[in-house]
């Protein structure tokens, strides 16, 4: 069968299920019957009942009379017995389905639900004879009647566009969606655990904002029509949180959403999650055991265990047992390149070294930009493979808001995390004095003038008047939550660990491919236990 004519076909099995199943909605109702009810009082989830009876023998009964909910993911017909797999949102359970219990009525009644169908169930809690744990179900509902057939079963959503598109459809029917969302929100949990429990005060600021700073970015625009003018999405938190450190906040932090006009990959989109830290009287050195701390935590409390397997690198895994090491850019270059370069060193010598390593720049950049491009080409890739590793000592060029390394006006205390090959956290001692920041800041615009389409494009005078109040000795960082997830869950995609991330606007085409993307499971028989 051609592609597509098999397209076509499952097309019209679709509309014919739907069909089908918007009949039945017309009957219930027909008869006075609701096929969407308002309201079921659930008693025990399925994970309950599976732990608080996983020692019963099979053929037992409890005279335990329970009520459950959920999707009804599986269903065999055996004459006059019906058993239904319902999934709620611990686990999956069966439910027992006998005529002679029900009736010929309500018993007919339960051989017209469908997969995908919710149900509400009461019964006894009992194992059949093969010792499936099961619901015998003495009375059933219809809660929700589902009008589109769920995808296969065994095969699932194959196409991965569908699956973020349809991330609902994803969430029913792929356990490893579901595991990685639990740990994503479990990792999420964890760092705020540990930020509160160490005196850091969580505030929510501003998205969107007049000035677009605080990182290397190019941002959104949009218009605020009844100030006419101009607003950007904040590409980061951090202006606004040091700030509120200004104002006496001394330990302050945001877990927020943060926009970036980027491409897309599968480690960046142009919406993501950060966490943002600041500490006052910190410096970077306590930053980078502040991240080494969240991070650890995270890792035990989301999966239990510092071993992270390589999303990459099937073979690998990552030991995340602190203390993890710290290197200079400049040592890890020499290490992965066998180059020696240096911020002082004349911008002619690092171009050339650039043309031996074939990394393209600017005219108009300086050594630190050179430096830098040297680290982010050749050196970031290969970090943090077997073990995290704190990389420090960034030129002041490519780090304007970051305090000079003391006594190195071209080197800041700033340090970014890798594991696997990315950057995970950034952080640094903020730079608080407020005649640097405003040449740091014109610098940024200059560069913009070259084209740098990431650079800041005005100097932010209200922070700088903020900073001339008094920003005392702080420390940075910044984590990105959507890498962390990751690491933890495993995947190696971005999009794997945000529910519904970017993507293009559905075309004709792939509105057709995606409504008929999955053939129906309905007919599948199951031959497992029951």
């Amino acid at each position: 069968m051609s592609e597509d004519l098999k397209r076509t076909t499952i097309a019209g099995n679709l509309e014919e299920q739907r069909r089908i199943r918007a009949e039945k909605v017309t009957a219930i109702r027909a008869v006075g019957g609701d096929p969407y009810p308002d309201r079921f009082v659930r008693s025990a989830t399925s994970v309950e009942l599976h732990e608080r009876f996983a020692q019963l023998e099979p053929g037992a009964e409890t005279a335990v009379m329970v009520s459950v909910a959920g999707r009804v993911m599986l269903r065999r017909n055996m004459g006059k017995l019906i058993f239904l797999t319902f999934q709620d949102v611990t686990g999956s359970l069966q439910l027992f389905v006998s005529q002679a219990d029900l009736g010929e009525e309500a018993f007919a009644a339960v051989a017209d639900i469908d997969l995908g169908d919710w149900v509400g169930a009461q019964g006894e809690v009992i194992t059949t004879r093969k010792g499936e744990l099961s619901v015998k179900v003495a009375s059933l509902r219809l809660l929700t009647k589902a009008l589109r057939p769920l995808p296969d079963k065994w095969r699932g959503l194959s196409d991965t566009d569908t699956r973020y598109r349809q991330r609902y459809v994803d969430l029913i029917v792929n356990e490893d969606a579901r595991r990685t969302f639990r740990v994503r929100h479990q990792a999420v949990r964890s760092l705020r655990h540990q930020l509160d429990e160490e005196g850091f005060v969580e505030v929510e600021t501003p998205v969107l904002q007049i000035e677009a700073g605080g990182a290397a970015a190019r941002p959104f625009v949009t218009h605020h029509q009844a100030l006419d003018q101009p607003m950007y999405l904040r590409i980061a938190l951090e202006l606004h949180l040091k700030r509120l450190v200004v104002g006496g906040i001394e330990r302050v932090y945001e877990i927020g959403r943060v926009f970036r006009n980027e491409g897309i990959s599968t480690r960046h989109n142009p919406e993501f999650t950060m966490v943002e830290v600041y500490w006052a009287l910190a410096n970077y050195q306590d930053m980078m055991a502040l991240t080494e701390r969240m991070i650890c935590r995270a890792a035990q409390d989301a999966i239990g265990t510092y071993a992270v397997a390589h999303p990459d690198r099937p073979d690998v895994s990552i030991d995340l047992t602190p203390d993890w090491p710290r290197r200079k850019i400049t040592e890890l270059i020499a290490e992965h390149t066998g180059e020696t370069v240096s911020v002082h060193d004349e911008v002619p010598r690092l171009r050339a070294v650039c043309d031996r390593l074939e990394i393209s720049y600017e005219d108009w950049w300086g050594a630190g930009k050179l430096v830098y491009a040297i680290f982010d080409k050749k050196v970031e890739e290969l970090l943090g493979h077997e073990r995290p590793i704190f990389a420090y000592e960034y030129p002041a060029e490519v780090s304007p808001l970051a305090k000079p390394t003391p006594g190195d006006q071209e080197n800041t205390d700033r340090f970014e995390l890798f594991i696997g090959g990315k950057e995970i956290a950034n952080g640094y001692s903020e730079l608080n004095d407020p005649v640097r920041q405003r040449e740091m800041f014109e610098m940024e615009v200059a560069a913009a003038g070259h084209g740098d389409v990431e650079a800041t494009r005005t100097v932010d005078e209200d922070y700088l008047r903020a900073l001339e109040f008094g920003l005392p000795p702080t420390g940075g960082l910044g984590v990105g939550i959507d890498r962390v997830a990751m690491l933890l869950s495993g995947q190696p995609s971005i999009r794997e660990v945000i529910l519904f991330p970017t993507l293009r606007p559905e075309s004709v085409e792939n509105t057709r491919r995606l409504a008929t993307g999955y053939p129906d499971g309905d007919d599948a028989d199951d031959q497992g236990p029951v």
